[in-house]
């Protein structure tokens, strides 16, 4: 998923013009940015924090030629999920649902034990959540193979 297709949705939500919700989303995402940038933190409850860290000075190698260089210390954006968000990015059906219904079995809608710290920092490559990729906190699958 894109930004288009969060704009699309909002716009079909709400029932504006496609210009309308992109004019929305973009002041949200501007909000976001700021307040992180100011504060150094952001808490939207049941859907996770946004936070900046100062990532350490650290010495990197070229893996070919196993030189030595310094990565200077920087600043990063981390992002830590909800505990909403989190049992929805857990859930072990397939189908999707909206982060306001209970996952199927916890008519509460909480979880009483959930694996992972689910703490993702900005530069992640892993699968956005809602996707039909697996969860970053499942294992990968293994081979049946003896060796």
């Amino acid at each position: 998923m894109i930004k288009i297709d969060i704009v699309k949705r909002v716009a079909k939500h709400l029932k504006l013009k496609d210009s309308e919700a992109l004019t929305v989303v973009d002041a949200i995402i501007d909000s976001i940015k700021e307040t992180v940038c100011e504060d150094n933190r952001l808490e939207i409850r049941d859907f996770g924090v946004f936070k900046t860290k100062l990532r350490k000075e650290r010495t990197g190698r070229n893996p070919r030629n196993r030189k030595e260089y310094p990565i200077p210390a920087r600043r990063v954006v981390t992002f830590k999920l909800g505990r909403e968000l989190k049992e929805f990015s857990t859930q072990q059906s397939g189908r999707s649902r909206p982060l306001s219904e209970p996952a199927a079995g916890n008519p509460e809608g909480s979880s009483a034990g959930s694996a992972g710290r689910g703490e993702v920092s900005s530069g992640s490559s892993g699968p956005a959540v809602g996707s039909s990729a697996p969860s970053l906190n499942q294992e990968p699958p293994t081979s049946d193979e003896s060796d």
